[in-house]
C-alpha cells in the first residue's frame, strides 16, 4: 500500500477528483444491490439499539453518501498548499506546504457509510486508505470498497489506494493496530472497548475520535422556546452517534418553567436527574455519578440544575469528554465567556450538538471527530488528513 500512496501522491488533482465522481455515480446507479446485500446484514445482526441503526443503510444514506464525495471532491486541493512563506537575511526562501500523511489505517464498528466517507476523504487528500470494519458490515463494505478499486483502476490510479482487511478477527485488529512498516497514522470509530484496544495494543501512531459524552447549558438568560428545540433535536434527532446529546444543565432561574415543558416534549426520553431536578420531574430517574459520566447512546437524558454559570463549566470540565458542547443563552458575556472557558473540540452557541458532524461544517464529509489535541481535533476533514513539509530553496547558501 506505500507503493500506491506514493503514487496518489503524485496524482493530478483531477484524477483524484475523478474517482470520487466515479464512485457517487457507482453509488446511486447500484444502490439497490447495495440495499439488499446490506438488508440481509442487517436481518442477521443480532443487537439492537445504536449498533443496528449504525449498520443500516437506506435510500437517503446512499444518496448523503454519493452527495458527500461530490462536495469533497469540489473543495479546494489540499495538497501543497503553501502554509506560510519568509525570506531569511541570507536570501534562503522558505516555506511550509500540506503533502500526505501516507496510508491511514481505520478501524471501525458497523458504519458502512464509514467505508465510503473515509475512502474519499483519503483519496482526495492523496492518502491510501486501508480499512478494517467489523464482521457484522462485511459483505456491505467489501461491496462499497470494490466500487473504489474499480474507480481508481478506471482513472489510471492503483486500485491498492483503497483496501479492506477481509478477516474481521480480534486478533487481526490487533495486528492491524501494530503495522508499522504499513501505516502512518490509525483512526479508532467505535465505543469504549475499542478505544481500549486502540490504548492498549496500538504502535502507529493514533487519532483518537473519542467517545461524545456532550452536554446541553440553558442559561438563565436562554430563550426556552430556543432551548427546547435545540435540546430535543441534540438528544432525539438519532440518539446513538458521538455528537448527540447526554446530558442537559439547566440554571436554577429557568429550571421551574423548563424542565417541565421539557419532559412532555420528549417522553420517549427517559429522565435521569439529580436532586433538584427530580423535584421538577417527579416521574424521573434518580442520576448517579455514573449517568453523568456515560454516553449512553440511547433514549437517555441527564439532567443535572445548577446555580450558575461557573457550576456548568465545572460540570462539563469533571464529566465532559472533550467533544461537544453547547450553551443556549441571549446574553453575550455568557456566550463568550462559554466559548473561553470549555475545554472541547467543538462548542456552540445557540445551537444543536448535532451540528458537529465534517459534512454539516463544510468538509464535505469526516475520517472521524479527534478529541485529542496533538495533530487535529474536532471533525477531521480533508486539511486533517495532511502534514507540512519544509520547503527551502537556495542560490548556493551555505552555512
Amino acid at each position: 500500500m506505500r507503493l500506491a500512496a506514493r503514487s496518489l501522491a503524485q496524482a493530478s488533482n483531477e484524477q483524484r477528483c475523478a474517482v470520487l465522481r466515479r464512485v457517487a455515480d457507482r453509488l446511486d446507479a447500484t444502490a439497490p444491490d447495495l440495499l439488499s446485500l446490506n438488508a440481509e446484514e442487517v436481518a442477521a445482526y443480532e443487537e439492537s439499539g445504536p449498533g443496528r441503526d449504525r449498520l443500516t443503510l437506506s435510500d437517503a444514506r446512499i444518496a448523503a453518501m454519493s452527495q458527500a464525495l461530490r462536495e469533497i471532491a469540489a473543495a479546494p486541493d489540499p495538497l501543497f498548499e503553501v502554509m506560510d512563506q519568509d525570506v531569511r537575511p541570507n536570501g534562503l526562501r522558505v516555506e511550509r506546504v500540506r503533502v500526505p500523511l501516507g496510508v491511514i489505517g481505520v478501524v471501525y464498528e458497523n458504519r458502512p457509510n464509514v467505508t465510503s466517507d473515509v475512502a474519499g476523504l483519503c483519496i482526495r487528500s492523496g492518502n491510501a486508505a486501508y480499512l478494517r470494519g467489523s464482521s457484522s458490515a462485511i459483505r456491505t463494505n467489501t461491496y462499497i470498497v470494490d466500487l473504489w478499486r474499480e474507480a481508481l483502476r478506471v482513472e489510471g490510479l492503483p486500485e491498492d489506494a483503497v483496501a479492506l482487511v477481509r478477516d474481521s478477527s480480534y486478533e487481526t485488529a490487533t495486528a492491524f493496530m501494530q503495522m508499522t512498516s504499513v501505516l502512518d497514522c490509525l483512526i479508532p470509530r467505535g465505543g469504549p472497548s475499542l478505544i481500549a484496544a486502540m490504548r492498549e495494543h496500538a504502535r502507529v501512531p493514533y487519532v483518537l475520535d473519542g467517545d461524545g459524552n456532550c452536554h446541553v447549558y440553558v442559561d438563565e438568560f436562554a430563550d426556552l422556546t430556543k432551548a427546547l428545540a435545540i435540546v430535543k433535536n441534540a438528544k432525539t434527532s438519532r440518539p446513538g452517534v458521538c455528537n448527540a446529546a447526554e446530558t442537559v444543565i439547566v440554571h436554577e432561574k429557568v429550571a421551574s418553567d423548563f424542565l417541565p415543558d421539557l419532559a412532555r416534549e420528549i417522553p420517549e426520553v427517559e429522565l435521569r436527574a439529580d436532586e433538584r431536578a427530580r423535584e421538577l420531574l417527579p416521574t424521573s430517574r434518580a442520576a448517579t455519578p455514573e449517568d453523568f459520566a456515560s454516553e449512553f447512546l440511547d433514549m437517555i437524558l441527564a439532567v443535572k440544575v445548577v446555580s450558575s454559570l461557573d457550576e456548568a463549566v465545572a460540570h462539563v470540565a469533571r464529566y465532559g469528554t472533550g467533544h461537544s458542547e453547547a450553551i443556549v443563552t441571549e446574553d453575550l458575556e455568557h456566550a463568550d465567556a462559554w466559548v473561553r472557558r470549555v475545554d472541547a473540540a467543538a462548542v456552540l452557541v445557540n445551537a444543536s450538538t448535532r451540528f458537529i458532524d465534517g459534512g454539516e461544517l463544510g468538509l464535505g464529509g469526516e475520517v472521524g471527530i479527534s478529541t485529542q489535541k496533538l495533530h487535529a481535533r474536532g471533525p477531521m476533514g480533508l486539511r486533517e488528513l495532511t502534514c507540512l513539509k519544509w520547503v527551502v530553496r537556495g542560490e548556493g547558501q551555505i552555512r
